[in-house]
């Protein structure tokens, strides 16, 4: 209990410090003593503070909360470490719906819509095909790939036939963007995000049961099918307001819970309030990273986090003795 409090403070202490740190660099640095006197700020400053840099941080860390505690649901439900978010297809619908809102010239604010109403779509698909097979484990995991794979093929052919403008728009959204944060934007993606979180916390003991397997969740009086429906609609409308409003971040839903899991075990009620904590901190840094390592010059965030992943899984396939133990 002590270790676990511990670790709580200790999160909670780095997620202040990561606010704090976040607000003072970028393209423009703020000082200390600015920083302070953010209430009476005006002009310019105010601007940076209060309509750009606040509405980013907060959201970079709702999307990072949002992913990693998706990712330690879902990888504990698949029972797959290497499991996250994308694994369901949603960042394929996702993606689908902010490429055909490029393409036909819809605002940026239209953007966040659609996408969200792709990663519907995709959603929709992947529960109507696991019905069918009682939302097994394996049928959630191939609807999801296989979606996947018929969205990215409908996007190429969409970028093989339009503007080379548009597709490079595209191309940048999709790479992960959180520069369109905006304070009602953020609010709406924290009522999904936040919500999402208290459900996922509600069904952890569900959750802990049915890493055992189906048959033995079953017989330990435990709903498969209803648990795992609930769950996986959850954390798809978790993920689908975090791709809508950031574009595709891979990574965090599989990287941090991994950590998380080794540093406190593997419960997941308070994995899943780990995670989120750490997963805010994780994308909030990255991000902060990505906007100022080559200024002026802003990287896509999915950029800093595809290289860590890439990283991670890496050092997960040199220290796994098979991929079968996976």
């Amino acid at each position: 209990m002590k270790k676990n409090t511990l670790i709580l403070l200790s999160l909670i202490l780095l997620l202040a410090l990561t606010f704090a740190v976040s607000l003072i660099f970028g393209g423009t640095r703020i000082s200390l003593s600015e920083l302070l006197s953010a209430n009476q700020a005006s002009g310019i400053m105010h601007t940076i503070i209060w309509k750009i840099r606040i509405p980013r941080i907060i959201l970079s860390m709702l999307v990072g909360a949002g992913l990693a505690a998706s990712g330690a649901i879902l990888q504990g439900i698949l029972r797959n470490p290497l499991a996250e978010p994308y694994t369901l297809g949603i960042s394929g619908g996702a993606a689908f719906g902010a490429t055909i809102a490029v393409v036909l010239g819809i605002g940026a604010l239209g953007l966040p819509v659609f996408a969200f109403l792709g990663a519907l779509l995709s959603v929709s698909f992947v529960y109507l095909i696991a019905s069918k097979k009682y939302f097994s484990v394996s049928t959630l995991v191939l609807s999801g790939v296989i979606l996947s794979f018929l969205f990215s093929a409908v996007i190429m052919l969409i970028f093989s036939v339009s503007r080379a403008d548009k597709v490079q728009s595209t191309l940048l959204w999709l790479m992960g963007d959180l520069s369109s944060a905006e304070t009602g934007l953020t609010a709406i993606v924290a009522g999904f995000v936040l919500t999402g979180i208290l459900v996922l916390l509600l069904f952890s003991r569900e959750v802990d049961i049915l890493t055992l397997g189906e048959e033995k969740a079953a017989y330990l009086g435990v709903d498969a099918a209803s648990a795992l429906k609930i769950l996986f609609i959850t954390t798809s409308l978790i993920t689908g307001a975090c791709v809508a409003s950031s574009g595709i971040i891979g990574f965090v839903g599989i990287i941090i819970p991994h950590f998380i899991r080794q540093l406190r075990g593997p419960k997941h009620f308070g994995l899943v309030i780990f995670s989120s904590l750490a997963g805010a901190i994780f994308l909030c840094l990255a991000d902060t990273f990505a906007r100022t390592i080559i200024y002026p010059v802003e990287l896509p965030v999915g950029v800093i986090t595809g290289i860590l992943g890439g990283l991670f899984f890496i050092v997960f396939l040199l220290k796994s003795k098979s991929w079968d133990g996976m």
